[in-house]
């Protein structure tokens, strides 16, 4: 323990509340496992995604703040749902027509079409842990087919054996007619096919541990439920889960949040203690609609990272996760740029409960960087915008007259921005001629410059404004008319520092070229 819990809660930081509430759960003391567990689940059926991010991310921060206000040793699981069976050929992979073969198979039960592991469930874990392990997260994996036929599930699998009525109670009345007729939380692994069955069991064996059901071809089969010979429906799987491995807490997106009541329920019949639970909202596109990956319409995680450093990732994860928002490519600039403010705005604070309520706190587990670069993302944005080069060697040539090319995220900033620019500013840049009363305003503006060499942003900013105040433009339009006329661009940073950057000598060219 580091930080007394009183000021941590006093921080209201989410990830504080949320430590708080698990220090609660088990009553301050060390559960007999000897740890507090947290847990985050994947689907192997595709490729790790922007929101395996999220989710792990999230949870690693309310792990970091747990770590902070309690000496009980913590772990963080993320488990691969691998024993699944396939439902349906990704269009993503080779030959997809060769694999509807395997439809119902377990995901570690199917060739990989890529040729590099022993299955197609083992080529999505091995991309998972290579995806965790490049944004250095604290984690142990599990394969649920490993799990399963290891016999780690075995106890809790018999408990819901035991409890099938109990478990059958709380889940047939959130399903459909049709589907109570058929379903039972067991799903048995054929033993002539391979495939998971989707079937309805005509007796249980609890003394036995088995359960007896018709195959495809309509064969009475008994067989038992433990060591991977079943797998269970996913949402008795998850309550199942809770309890063997008796989880602290669990994170999971709002579209489950109906379903929280329900694991509960399943892990509680079964005598375990439900984990303390957190809901984040999804995210949504630039038209409000949710993202889907089958849509393809939101950002992947490697389209942000092409554009911004991955801590303006986790700063867009950690602010306001039970709020929709909206995740596009135009968020990127201003996530950057904030996560830039926290950076000095931790430094310079001296209150320490306001820095336990930086963001930046969480995302560098307490010891954030210094940024002594100096300059904000849209402003090297519109830097790059004005020289219109890739040369970082061009650009480096003016941002040296006010920092050291030694600061490393300025640098790594660099050639994101040059990528940023490239793809979404250049393109759209549209550039317009001067009105008369902006012609007269610029000029003077040209004019006042050249006596400013040695002035600095602030100065210069107040010169901009002045300038705007006297002239016949209010003062959205000047602004606008220097973005527009001089950038090509409808917005863009303060334009005082912009001039301070780029060049007192250099803008007055700029300007004597655009009129």
């Amino acid at each position: 323990m580091s930080i007394p819990l009183a000021k941590a809660v006093e921080s209201r930081a989410w990830p504080f509340l949320e430590a708080e509430a698990i220090l609660k759960k088990i009553n301050h003391t060390t559960p007999k496992k000897g740890y507090v567990l947290f847990e985050t689940g994947y689907g192997p059926s595709g490729l790790p995604h922007i929101g395996t991010f999220g989710e792990v991310a999230r949870t690693s921060m309310v792990r970091f703040a747990f770590e902070q206000i309690s000496d009980i040793p913590t772990r963080l699981f993320c488990i691969s749902d691998d024993m699944d069976g396939m439902r349906k050929v990704p269009d993503n992979i080779p030959s997809p027509e060769l694999y509807k073969q395997y439809i119902g198979l377990p995901l570690t039960k199917i060739p990989d079409p890529f040729g590099t592991a022993e299955s197609y469930g083992h080529n999505m874990n091995a991309r998972l842990c290579a995806f965790l392990d490049a944004f250095n997260f604290n984690y142990e994996f599990i394969s649920s087919s490993d799990y399963y036929k290891d016999g780690g599930y075995n106890d809790a699998i018999l408990k819901v054996l035991a409890n099938y009525e109990k478990v059958m109670d709380i889940m047939l009345p959130t399903l459909g007619a049709e589907r109570q007729a058929t379903y039972s939380p067991f799903l048995p692994v054929c033993q002539k096919t391979g495939k998971v069955l989707q079937v309805a069991v005509t007796s249980i064996d609890k003394e036995a541990g088995t359960i007896t059901y018709r195959d495809e071809e309509g064969e009475l089969i008994t067989h038992g439920v433990t060591d991977g010979l079943c797998k269970l429906q996913w949402k008795p799987d998850l309550g199942m889960r809770w309890a063997a491995l008796d989880v602290d807490f669990e994170m999971y997106g709002k579209d489950h949040l109906v379903n929280g009541p329900i694991y509960t329920r399943i892990c509680q019949a079964i005598g375990g203690k439900a984990p303390h639970q957190m809901f984040y909202e999804l995210f949504l596109d630039e038209t409000g609609q949710k993202i889907s990956k089958s849509k393809g319409n939101g950002i992947t995680i490697d389209e942000w990272l092409k554009y911004a450093p991955q801590e303006s990732l986790s700063l867009f994860m950690y602010q306001s996760p039970q709020k929709a928002k909206k995740l596009y490519f135009d968020v990127i600039p201003k996530q950057v740029d904030e996560y830039l403010i926290y950076l000095q705005k931790y430094e310079a604070e001296t209150d320490e409960v306001k820095r336990l309520a930086n963001p930046v706190y969480f995302i560098h587990n307490g010891a954030p960087p210094q940024y002594r670069g100096g300059i904000s993302f849209s402003l090297l944005l519109n830097l790059v915008s004005a020289c219109n080069t890739d040369d970082q060697s061009v650009i480096w040539g003016y941002i040296k007259r006010q920092c050291s090319e030694e600061d490393q995220l300025l640098h790594h900033m660099m050639g994101k921005a040059i990528h940023y620019y490239n793809d979404f500013i250049k393109p759209h840049k549209k550039f317009r001629a001067p009105t008369e009363v902006e012609r007269v305003a610029m000029l003077k503006l040209a004019e006042r410059l050249a006596s400013m060499h040695q002035s600095s942003a602030e100065e210069i900013q107040n010169m901009v404004y002045s300038i705007g105040t006297e002239s016949e433009l209010e003062l959205k339009q000047w602004f606008s008319c220097l973005y527009q006329v001089l950038l090509g661009a409808d917005q863009g940073p303060r334009f005082g520092s912009f001039i301070h950057l780029y060049g007192v000598q250099e803008t007055i060219d700029m300007i004597n070229k655009a009129l």
